[in-house]
């Protein structure tokens, strides 16, 4: 009896001494600038002096958060574009200027990121970026108007977990750009074709403490990102956001089953460029066609990672989808 209660005081000790020990034995590295990751350089050159000024809106924490703005207020879908990692909504300016015909669009910059956020990659609890699309949404759509999610890369994450979340019912449809999945699907290339630098052991240990409750550490840095020096050394340099925390980078994607969350979609696109440096544009129909058959699929010729949004033959994609959305199947 005596050796089963020590037994039953020492296991959570042990348990969490090795989460800590996980987490204590992975400091933060320096982010290293990119070498083979993503290709900035098109992006750069696509955003202009031209774009919205940025307008905001209240979220239910009393934070603000800007926003840019394309199309008439209530005319077609209100489409929220949901950028990737490390950027933000102004990654979309030459998507939505295409769009803004036929739709509202309007591209946020996420919770910790842009020009000046609270606190650059961080949060305040797992969840928030839902509850704040949530809020963005009950705040800009008019009357039935139909709601579509957008997201590209990460950003496409983020559109999987919202439809597999609490709000998810209210979409009309979504667009998933490269979506981000999960670090091992299929679609995922290792390290994200090196943009990503998760710190694995730190992910393991704030994990372990999470499923027990033990929420304190999870404003602890858990990835970098390879930002290339032309970012950092330009004009762009200081909104860019080179680190989450485990809250944040947790928030930004699906669940750990993903395909449950994305079994859960509305009718949807998917688009991939051929020549993604982050993941397998072929792979996502297979994948995503075990759960749902919702999906419609195009893989996009001589295109890259980030020059997936403003590919012409991505934009026509997106347009016709948006023009033939099918409410309420």
């Amino acid at each position: 009896m005596r050796f089963l209660l020590i037994s039953l005081l020492l296991t959570p000790c042990i348990y969490l001494g090795i989460a800590v020990g996980l987490i204590l034995s992975q400091p933060v590295p320096k982010p290293l600038p990119a070498q083979n990751g993503l290709d900035f350089s098109g992006l750069l050159a696509r955003e202009t002096a031209e774009a919205p000024t940025p307008s905001v809106v209240a979220l239910r924490d009393g934070t603000v958060l800007p926003l840019r703005s394309y199309g008439e207020p209530g005319r077609g879908p209100l489409v929220v574009a949901l950028h990737g990692s490390g950027w933000h909504g102004l990654q979309f300016d030459g998507l939505g200027k295409a769009l803004a015909p036929i739709a509202h669009v309007v591209a946020p910059d996420l919770r910790g990121h842009g020009a000046a956020p609270q606190r650059r990659g961080d949060l305040d609890y797992i969840g928030q970026f839902e509850d704040d699309i949530a809020d963005l949404i009950a705040a800009l759509r008019q009357g039935n108007q139909p709601v579509v999610l957008l997201g590209h890369s990460s950003g496409g994450g983020l559109v999987v977990r919202y439809a597999g979340g609490t709000y998810g019912a209210d979409l009309d449809g979504a667009v998933l750009l490269a979506p981000f999945l999960k670090y091992d699907a299929p679609t995922t290339r290792p390290q994200s074709g090196g943009w990503a630098q998760p710190l694995t052991r730190r992910l393991i240990g704030l994990s372990m403490l999470n499923q027990v409750g033990l929420r304190v550490l999870n404003h602890l840095t858990v990835i970098t990102f390879a930002m290339p020096p032309e970012v950092l050394d330009g004009p762009m340099g200081h909104t860019a956001t080179t680190a989450y925390s485990y809250r944040l980078n947790t928030s930004y994607a699906p669940r750990a089953d993903y395909l449950a969350d994305a079994a859960r979609l509305p009718p949807f696109l998917v688009l991939a460029g051929r020549e993604d440096e982050a993941f397998v544009a072929q792979g996502y129909e297979p994948l995503l066609s075990e759960v749902t058959q919702r999906g419609t699929y195009a893989v996009i010729a001589e295109t890259g990672h980030l020059d997936l949004p403003d590919a012409p033959a991505a934009v026509t994609q997106i347009r016709a989808f948006l023009t033939n959305l099918p409410i309420n199947q």
